[in-house]
């Protein structure tokens, strides 16, 4: 078993590999290393110079690049998907709750500044039938999750050329071939899944938050809001079949809450552990 780990995407990111080393198994560990690198470059709020800052600024691309273009389509569809309740549009209401850098720094210590969102969540997004990104007046977006499960998903593909696989980014993980032993936090103590393909992500207000003059914040805004979400859970964790899948459902279970969320979950078959505020959990969608 092959391992290696490195940071980017304001996380710990873990890559396994199940060959033996040799020279082409370094090889993929740094073409998987670059794809992270190339993704972070083209899909960061935090860097001027990439390609999503870019949109934002200009609110239109009639050019994006592929990956780009296929994000936004990706989460649109997942708006729609989940009514509303994952949303690429909280760009503004991020940063109004104090997410106007990265986590690494506002995650440091310190009281942030929180103001009142400026614009609604839900904003206007097309793509136009010539490739275009178009953004209406006031939109910007954000891809931090999904962009994330995205990322781990592409990496998959790309160490699964090699031998099975498993890529791991904060609370996405992907595997490709083989079975991978799992640990799932529960309210008391872990829980181990066994996943022979697909993805596992990861959402709740225990991941990121920090302090405001408003009081404690965490980055799941609730779009009807504009705030970070007030719920009975704590953390919610997903089976899917890609990394994109498992995060989108996370972040909607989340914001459904702990009642909705166990029937949408058992109506859909999505395997997912909830975790409440008060620490009990409950296994749904099939997990027992």
């Amino acid at each position: 078993m092959e391992r290696t780990a490195f940071r980017a995407m304001g996380t710990e990111v873990e890559l396994l590999l199940d060959v033996e080393s040799t020279e082409a198994s370094e090889n993929a560990f740094a073409d998987a290393r670059a794809e992270f690198v190339r993704l972070e470059a083209l899909l960061s709020r935090f860097r001027p110079d990439s390609e999503l800052s870019a949109l934002n600024r200009s609110g239109r691309l009639r050019r994006p690049s592929p990956d780009l273009l296929r994000l936004t389509e990706l989460a649109l569809a997942a708006r729609e998907r989940t009514g509303g309740r994952f949303d690429p549009t909280v760009h503004d209401a991020l940063v109004a709750a104090g997410y106007d850098r990265s986590f690494d720094e506002i995650g440091s210590g310190g009281t942030v500044v929180a103001t009142e969102p400026q614009v609604a969540c839900g904003g206007a997004v097309s793509v136009t039938e010539a490739g275009g990104i178009q953004l209406y007046a006031g939109v910007r977006l954000d891809f931090g999750g999904i962009g994330k499960g995205y990322a781990v998903d592409r990496v998959s593909d790309v160490l699964s050329a090699y031998g099975p696989c498993l890529a791991s980014a904060g609370g996405d993980l992907a595997v490709r071939g083989g079975v991978w032993p799992i640990g799932v936090e529960t309210g008391n103590g872990q829980l181990t899944l066994e996943l022979a393909s697909g993805a596992i992500a990861t959402s709740g207000s225990d991941r990121r938050h920090w302090t405001t003059t408003e009081g404690s914040a965490h980055h799941l805004i609730d779009p009807s809001t504009g705030r970070p979400a007030k719920t009975d859970l704590l953390r919610v964790t997903v089976v899917g079949r890609t990394a994109v899948e498992a995060e989108v459902l996370a972040t909607a279970l989340y914001l459904a809450g702990a009642e909705s969320a166990t029937r949408e979950a058992e109506e859909l078959g999505v395997p997912a552990v909830l975790v409440l505020c008060d620490g009990s959990h409950v296994l749904v969608g099939g997990l027992a």
